[in-house]
């Protein structure tokens, strides 16, 4: 339980290196620092990546727990997500608090859930088929690549809905150069951690981000005045959607609100799920015994799109839990601020501490998922985990807006496949878990063949 009863004030344990030694093996080699910390210093620990800036990681259930169901009155998150500003912009739910944090996500949420993504499913299936059928047999290609295109194209019909093809070709072209910040390589979205190198002069990386950023915002604000004029806003896209939505004063978004979330809408869900499913991809072609029994299970169902139908597969559905937990997209869930001294577990924390359960370690605990380190979705079928024992998608009032959707295109584009391409991996040996942007995505992408 939460109190303010005053204690000494003290942090976990943790390494004693410098700032910087440890924020570059944040940057390069997350996982082994997770783990080794865990290792020596035990649950919770600290980190530092700036001076003054504890970062304390959290593991236990119960601590998380703490944290996640006393939110709002004790802690802060947006502004903790300082680094996602050049990309989501400050009126991106990600980064606001407070009243703010809760208008927004009043008027996004309902776009996400019910009958209104249900309708989703053909255009999700359909865009799948039109990937896929481009493979040529027996021919390698990246199954992760394959993924990101699925999943751009499901944003730009689901949440864009643009229907003008040529803006729709180039506001895509667009998304695609924006995201290579936060989905390309290491060094590349070092740009994000280190705002020294964030410098505007002619030719700079950070240039070339910029004005990206800017001709996507232009060609945004663009569909918008389009559809404000043409009283074009009783679509089933979620930016229509969005246009129609009223706060509790009968206020709608400002365009720059809508323009913020659109791109972390694209942030938050395209990099994200498809690396979930490059990775369901590799554990079902690993091992034959999961690929088999999915196959069969999947073989009772005719129609692809049909998300009702996919939701009574339990096996697909514990297949897809047991992809999000082994490698869970995000690392952690985003960082608690806490506003004032508070004592959570055995500690009291300071103000400004920045507390950070820890998705991947949690899902690795031995007491909670024995052999965590292998690929068992039974698991899932064996045993019912709370809401602090199995969190991909995070928890209390940030938890992700997304948390349907993703599952939905998961099953979708799983079953899609499945049912229709023979895949096998191309390479034998074991794929490592890289950082990719703020997210941890298989290493090479993960080769796939079209076997016949």
């Amino acid at each position: 339980m939460i109190t303010t009863t005053p204690i000494k004030q003290q942090l976990p344990p943790g390494p004693k290196t410098s700032n910087l030694v440890q924020l570059m093996q944040w940057i390069f080699d997350p996982l082994r620092l997770l783990e080794k910390s865990k290792q020596i210093y035990g649950e919770p620990f600290t980190l530092e990546f700036r001076k003054d800036h504890p970062f304390v990681f959290l593991s236990h259930p119960e601590t998380i727990q703490e944290v996640l169901s006393h939110d709002r009155a004790n802690f802060d998150s947006g502004r903790g997500n300082y680094i996602l500003l050049p990309i989501v912009g400050e009126n991106s739910i990600l980064l606001l608090d407070g009243n703010d944090h809760s208008r927004q996500r009043r008027l996004i949420l309902p776009s996400f859930h019910g009958d209104k993504i249900r309708r989703y499913g053909e255009i999700m299936a359909e865009v799948t088929e039109s990937v896929a059928k481009q493979w040529e047999t027996k021919k390698p290609f990246s199954i992760r690549s394959s993924m990101q295109e699925i999943t751009l194209e499901v944003i730009m019909q689901a949440v864009f809905g643009i229907s003008d093809s040529e803006r729709h070709t180039q506001l895509k072209s667009r998304l695609i150069k924006t995201l290579e910040l936060t989905g390309g390589s290491v060094l590349r979205s070092s740009l994000l951690f280190f705002p020294a190198l964030q410098k505007d002069f002619p030719s700079s990386p950070w240039r070339n981000f910029l004005q990206r950023q800017q001709a996507t915002n232009d060609l945004l604000q663009a569909e918008i005045e389009a559809r404000r004029n043409e009283n074009n806003t009783a679509g089933t896209d979620v930016l229509s959607l969005l246009m129609s939505a009223r706060d509790e004063a009968g206020n709608p978004m400002t365009d720059e609100e809508l323009k913020n979330q659109l791109i972390t809408l694209l942030f938050a869900g395209h990099e994200t799920t498809a690396t979930a499913l490059a990775w369901a991809f590799y554990w079902i072609h690993k091992s034959p015994e999961v690929r088999e029994k999915l196959l069969a299970e999947l073989a009772t169902v005719s129609d692809v799109s049909d998300i009702k139908a996919l939701h009574q597969l339990p096996y697909l559905d514990a297949v897809c839990k047991e992809t999000l937990r082994i490698y869970p997209v995000a690392m952690i869930t985003f960082p608690r601020i806490t506003k004032h001294s508070i004592k959570i577990g055995d500690y009291e924390y300071p103000p400004e501490t920045i507390l950070a359960p820890c998705i991947y370690l949690l899902h690795h605990r031995e007491d909670i998922f024995p052999h965590s380190k292998q690929f068992q979705p039974d698991r899932f079928l064996n045993r019912e985990f709370s809401n602090y024992e199995f969190l991909p998608f995070g928890g209390g009032s940030r938890r992700c807006i997304g948390d349907a959707f993703a599952p939905m295109e998961m099953k979708i584009v799983l079953a899609t496949i499945l049912k229709k391409y023979p895949l096998t991996l191309a390479e034998k040996q074991p794929v490592k878990p890289v950082r990719r942007g703020v997210t941890i995505a298989p290493a090479g992408g993960i080769k796939m063949i079209v076997s016949h």
